[in-house]
């Protein structure tokens, strides 16, 4: 079972206190940030979800690096593009539980898809009230956070067609290799 929670106001303090303190570690890196996006399905006022705050540290792909040391310094621990091209994760280090943290380069369509969704779900309150259904039902029968994923799958695929992504690319973002979380490292 997976836990996904009703609308929580405090989400988007969360995200705020998150991108104030990337942006104030990027800016004295002189690391050049192009958005520090509130990200996932916290980010969506109405919408039921996990209770973690994805953000998205939008860099130029000339940046990907330097704002990587950055959050390493943080104390974050980099684990690759872990199958989504041109998008990092990064684990959180102890303090900063509930969140997931990515460096994303300006423009690619993993970007892209984190804004669609995002966007339409936040202006769109029938498919906001559906995706919630489909959240709470894949919550309440998955084994693990992998076949949670699977659970949604059509139903992200139908946002982000309403978001206006391209079949091709609506089929790209089908096809990426991500791996299992049990396969990542502990």
């Amino acid at each position: 079972m997976i836990t996904v929670e009703e609308y929580d106001p405090a989400w988007p303090e969360r995200f705020a206190a998150l991108r104030d303190e990337y942006d104030a570690a990027m800016a004295a890196a002189g690391i050049p940030v192009v958005a520090i996006e509130h990200v996932g399905s916290t980010s969506a006022p109405g919408l039921a979800a996990k209770p973690v705050i994805d953000c998205d540290i939008v860099v130029g792909e000339a940046h990907v690096a330097a704002a990587s040391e950055v959050l390493v310094s943080l104390g974050f621990e980099p684990l690759g593009e872990l199958g989504i091209p041109l998008r990092w994760a990064f684990r959180s280090p102890p303090r900063l539980a509930g969140t997931h943290t990515y460096v994303i380069v300006d423009g690619c369509l993993s970007l892209r898809n984190h804004l669609a969704l995002r966007e339409v779900l936040r202006s769109d309150a029938a498919l906001r009230e559906e995706y919630s259904a489909v959240k709470r039902r894949a919550g309440a029968l998955a084994a693990d956070i992998d076949e949670y994923g699977r659970l949604k799958t059509d139903m992200v695929q139908r946002i982000l067609a309403a978001a206006g992504l391209t079949e091709a690319e609506r089929a790209s973002i089908a096809g990426n290799q991500v791996p299992s979380h049990a396969d990542l490292p502990r």
